[in-house]
């Protein structure tokens, strides 16, 4: 049986040699792979194309976060992220043994101290729905890797209201191709762990995340709050009826601006900036 047409090798782990055993009945390859899920046990890690450090950055995993491998190899981890199906490559010294999280990261950032004592040194800082395994004493979560205070977790399971919110804790965190949070962020990681920590799937890049979020609203209908502005390549939240709240390589940062210098800035290069405007279920 010939690949689908459908087939797309950003969410469809196949390669040459072997594919997820999922599959089968679908993609044709000379061995297929039952998945293992394993937890990431570093604050975070790359999500590689291929499997050297060089290879660029087609994704970020947190801390905690489930990576399903089919493939091991040279200190290399082949397979998909678990919570949007995301395929490359981590290195295999940062996974650990799969862990159900109890807790994740509710701040834009948190230290992971040595001792339940906010004078201690830090262990390692964690990002934004970052996920952990422990219980609470007094005023920290009690997990392996250190101490968390309590004021920077919530349990799992809990959803955040409002999105726009949670991307708004991320203002001023610096642009980085690939990244979801730690050490920076760019445009479609952005929109992913807000709506995720809200609550709602959403798919990794920002072609994939226009084709499934939301209903297109017509031309000159007023934005509201919350709206996703889609360009070609690009994404953001409306923060209200005119700014767009976006991470952005031309600012180097998250940052909120008026969308019509976002555009007047895109037309000399794209006849029509907007490719559609897209409102999610309220």
């Amino acid at each position: 049986m010939g690949r689908s047409r459908l087939f797309d090798s950003r969410t469809h782990a196949v390669r040459k040699d072997v594919a997820d055993i999922a599959l089968a009945g679908s993609i044709f390859a000379p061995h297929y792979a039952r998945p293992e899920m394993r937890s990431i046990s570093v604050a975070s890690c790359p999500l590689h194309t291929a499997p050297q450090q060089e290879a660029p950055a087609g994704s970020q995993l947190l801390l905690g976060e489930d990576f399903y491998v089919l493939d091991i190899a040279g200190g290399w981890a082949w397979g998909y992220c678990g919570h949007d199906h995301y395929v490359g490559y981590v290195p295999e010294e940062a996974l650990g043994a799969a862990k159900e999280a109890t807790h994740f990261i509710s701040a834009s950032a948190a230290p992971l101290f040595s001792a339940a004592d906010i004078k201690s040194s830090v262990n390692m800082t964690l990002s934004l729905g970052a996920r952990l395994t422990g219980a609470i004493e007094g005023d920290f979560l009690i997990t392996e890797q250190g101490y968390v205070h309590r004021r920077h977790v919530a349990p799992m399971g809990t959803a955040f209201s409002d999105p726009v919110a949670t991307a708004e804790r991320l203002i001023g965190a610096p642009y980085l191709w690939g990244g979801r949070g730690a050490g920076g962020v760019d445009c479609s990681g952005l929109v992913q762990i807000a709506l995720e920590l809200s609550g709602i799937q959403c798919p990794r890049d920002s072609d994939q995340q226009r084709a499934e979020l939301g209903a297109q609203i017509a031309s000159g209908e007023p934005l509201r709050r919350g709206d996703l502005v889609f360009f070609s390549g690009h994404v953001g939240f409306m923060a209200d009826e005119s700014q767009l709240l976006h991470a952005n390589a031309w600012w180097m940062a998250v940052v909120a601006e008026p969308l019509n210098d976002v555009v007047d800035r895109l037309r000399p290069v794209h006849n029509q900036p907007i490719l559609s405007i897209h409102r999610l279920a309220a």
